[in-house]
């Protein structure tokens, strides 16, 4: 009887794993099937270096939102990693008994937060701000900035969620054995402990680097949506992710295949960065 049920749960458990694998193939051919036609038609460097994007013309270039992208998220993970991995050491190491009680549990929150609430906060108070410093650049508040600063807040959940258990996960040998040959408490964490965490570290930066690329509602609300070649950080722009959800609600023909092929390049954005992790991680285990 056990061993039935232990060949039983084999089976659900291979079920489940299949069904996985399964998912993401059904996606990557509808992706595919329906972006690589719509790619050919307009022409690959057309599509992905091209700097105008008019549909009503049938010209689709998509270069502005790959830059948007890149800028919104590169500069998100500039403000927001440091401060990520700086708050997981603290939970780790530094963070009292009490507080760590409060300060968790707020943290975790923040990861269920929906989207469209953290553009609404956007709107009303980052805006705002960000119009006013930029004023003296001609800036305007929704802009490459801001979205990035938005974007650096709602990704340190993430981050911190998978940093903090990777820092736990060190042995505590690596502590102890820096504090006996003479290091402070700080020195033995920064020194000793996080470089063992490094693989983890990583895998949380990555994580926090696909939730900032993959989101789009509070984005779209603080980003300025123009579909432009940036000009400065203060200045609109438009993102692959916006691009999709403004105009596929009423896109028909080849703009509606064009817009599926702006979800394959971001799906090889996603594809590569994963695979470099893993790659980085197979290397530091050999």
């Amino acid at each position: 009887m056990k061993q039935a049920k232990e060949t039983f749960m084999e089976i659900v458990f291979l079920l489940a794993g299949c069904m996985s694998i399964a998912s993401v193939a059904l996606i990557c051919i509808f992706l595919f099937a329906n972006g690589l036609p719509a790619m050919k038609e307009i022409g690959l460097d057309n599509f992905l270096l091209g700097r105008m994007w008019k549909p009503g013309a049938d010209i689709y270039g998509i270069f502005p939102m790959i830059v948007g992208s890149v800028y919104v998220t590169g500069l998100a993970l500039a403000m927001g990693v440091p401060v990520a991995i700086l708050t997981a050491v603290y939970l780790a190491f530094f963070c009292p008994q009490k507080a760590y009680r409060v300060v968790k549990p707020a943290i975790e929150l923040m990861a269920g937060i929906p989207s469209v609430v953290y553009g609404f906060f956007g709107i009303a108070v980052l805006v705002p701000l960000v119009r006013t410093i930029s004023e003296s650049v001609n800036g305007r508040g929704n802009s490459i900035f801001t979205a990035a600063l938005l974007l650096a807040v709602m990704i340190l959940p993430t981050i911190i969620g998978v940093i903090e258990p990777a820092l736990r996960a060190v042995p505590r040998s690596y502590y102890e054995g820096a504090l006996a040959l003479g290091a402070t408490h700080e020195r033995s964490v920064f020194f000793a402990v996080m470089p063992a965490a490094k693989s983890g570290i990583l895998a949380g930066i990555v994580l926090g680097l696909g939730r900032a690329m993959g989101e789009t509602m509070a984005v779209i609300m603080v980003a300025g949506n123009q579909a432009r070649m940036p000009k400065g950080v203060f200045q609109g722009i438009r993102t692959l992710t916006g691009n999709i959800v403004i105009e596929m609600g009423y896109a028909t023909g080849l703009h509606r295949e064009a817009l599926i092929a702006t979800g394959v390049v971001l799906f090889v954005f996603i594809l590569i960065i994963n695979m470099a992790l893993t790659l980085i991680q197979r290397g530091e285990r050999r």
